[in-house]
């Protein structure tokens, strides 16, 4: 079987959700190997041979993570010339899209980005223009390169060996321009990160600033808050939490919009999700054209309802 390499995605060998993604889904175009860049690697073993990995290319070193995002091209430059696999899979992430790109420039390959499904002939289905249309596009030179979007994927696990490979790079000057000179620990909340949860609860300007019912709600279905433009614009909400064209892009299981009018803008950050619910009290918005359930109503009168029903469903 072709081999398709998947770029491990963790934080000092604590191995992110997206990565068992990636697995499974190029368990589904060839035969998985993962490329593990840094130190934890004893500590990320399992996970990757629950999802699938076969063999683990390892490069280890601690100038290998002192350098922002170029060293991890490296590594996969020379692993794709070596080894030359049939596809390389990526998040897609910030960081991951910009690995992507170098690697494309180094190895002369193709690039795709945001993938949301990727078949056998390895071709990607991606969302343009905004979200306004879903295209079919396939890499025609050199290494089919490819970020695939969070939660575009469920994971499913297949026991693997995960037969580690030692990788060893020689870092060029270039490599070395941007050096990361502190690093701040995120603390961690109570509520999954944005881009990966399995369920998305958002809330626009509809809210008026007051994002407690949003949050209840979204802590009752163990989701993440997002917010519209208009709401983090406004200052009600962090940007970071900003779904849409200019903010993150999510594909939840579940994405729940409230009070969110469906402007272009927003609908680019979230019309992939699988579900789509929304709940405004006109019923004219924009966003009633994509749903697949709506209700039309206040949501400070639905959505401590809906709240109150699942806590009581969880009981």
């Amino acid at each position: 079987m072709a081999e398709i390499l998947v770029l491990v995605e963790h934080v000092d060998g604590e191995v992110k959700k997206v990565t068992s993604e990636l697995l499974t889904l190029a368990r589904s175009l060839g035969e998985p190997s993962a490329v593990f860049v840094g130190a934890g690697f004893d500590a990320a073993r399992d996970m990757l041979a629950e999802f699938g990995a076969t063999r683990v290319y390892v490069a280890e070193g601690s100038d290998l993570t002192e350098f922002v995002v170029a060293p991890k091209a490296t590594v996969l430059a020379q692993i794709v010339t070596e080894h030359s696999p049939a596809a390389v899979l990526l998040a897609s992430t910030a960081e991951g899209k910009e690995i992507a790109g170098r690697l494309a420039v180094r190895t002369g390959s193709g690039v795709l980005t945001d993938a949301v499904a990727i078949d056998a002939e390895l071709v990607a289905s991606q969302s343009v223009f905004g979200g306004s249309t879903v295209v079919r596009s396939s890499v025609t030179h050199g290494t089919p390169i490819i970020t695939v979007r969070p939660n575009a994927t469920s994971p499913v696990a297949a026991q693997a060996t995960a037969e580690r490979v030692d990788v060893s790079v020689t870092l060029s000057d270039s490599d070395k321009a941007a050096r990361v000179v502190d690093r701040v620990v995120k603390e961690k909340g109570g509520r999954p990160e944005l881009t990966e949860a399995a369920i998305v609860v958002s809330g626009g300007r509809g809210t008026n600033g007051d994002f407690t019912v949003i949050e209840a709600l979204a802590d009752a279905l163990h989701a993440a808050v997002g917010a519209s433009r208009a709401a983090t614009d406004a200052g009600w909400y962090p940007h970071q939490n900003q779904v849409g064209q200019t903010g993150k892009t999510v594909s939840p299981q579940l994405y729940l919009a409230s009070g969110i009018s469906g402007a272009i803008q927003h609908r680019a950050g979230m019309q992939t999700s699988k579900t789509i619910v929304a709940v405004n009290k006109d019923s004219e918005a924009p966003i009633f054209e994509l749903v697949d359930f709506g209700v039309i109503g206040d949501l400070f009168q639905v959505i401590p309802q809906l709240t109150a029903e699942v806590v009581k469903r969880k009981a």
